[in-house]
C-alpha cells in the first residue's frame, strides 16, 4: 500500500483555472503553450485536474484541443509522481476524445524531454513525426522558450506522439 493519498480526475472548471494558470506559468514559463505554430492559452483551454482526495488539492492537470477528428493533448503534468495520476489524466482526455468523435489523441514534446518520451511511450503513444528545428519558429510566438532543457539539451526539435483511438 502506499502512503500518497488517493486522487480523483475531475473536469477543469473555473474554481482550478487560476491554479491551472499559475501551474503552467511555473512549468513553461507562461500560460501560452505553442505546439506546431499554434498558440495555446491554458485559460481558456478544457481539461482535467487531479485532485487529492484528502484535501481536494489539485495535483495534475490535462489540457486539450479538439479539431476534427483529432484530439491534441496540449498539456500535461503532475505534482505528484509515481501514483498513476498522470495516467488516468491521460485516460480521461482520451474517454472525451472518442466521445467527440476523435479517431487520433496526439501531443507535441520537445527533444530534450526524455522523461516525457519515455512516458508517453509507455502509455502506447508512437513517435508520428520529428519536426526538425521546429522550435526555432516556436520561440518568434512564446520568445521564453529556453535555448536548453533536461539535462542541459538544446531544445530544437518538436516530436509529435500519436494514439489511434
Amino acid at each position: 500500500m502506499t502512503d500518497e493519498p488517493a486522487f480523483t480526475i475531475r473536469p477543469l472548471e473555473e474554481t482550478h483555472r487560476a491554479w491551472a494558470i499559475e501551474t503552467a506559468r511555473a512549468w513553461w514559463g507562461s500560460q501560452i503553450v505553442v505546439s506546431r505554430g499554434t498558440i495555446h492559452d491554458v485559460a481558456t483551454l478544457r481539461g482535467f485536474v487531479a485532485l487529492r482526495e484528502d484535501a481536494d488539492e489539485p495535483i495534475g492537470l490535462a489540457t486539450y484541443h479538439v479539431a476534427g477528428d483529432a484530439c491534441e493533448l496540449v498539456t500535461l503534468v503532475t505534482l505528484v509522481e509515481g501514483i498513476g495520476a498522470g495516467s488516468a489524466l491521460i485516460d480521461a482526455v482520451r474517454a472525451q476524445a472518442q466521445a467527440a468523435g476523435c479517431r487520433r489523441l496526439w501531443l507535441i514534446t520537445t527533444n530534450d524531454n526524455t522523461p516525457a518520451i519515455r512516458f508517453y511511450q509507455k502509455r502506447g503513444f508512437r513517435l508520428a513525426a520529428v519536426h526538425r528545428d521546429a522550435v526555432t519558429e516556436s520561440r518568434r510566438l512564446k520568445p521564453e522558450i529556453p535555448l536548453l532543457g533536461v539535462d542541459g539539451i538544446p531544445i530544437r526539435d518538436e516530436l509529435e506522439f500519436e494514439l489511434m483511438l
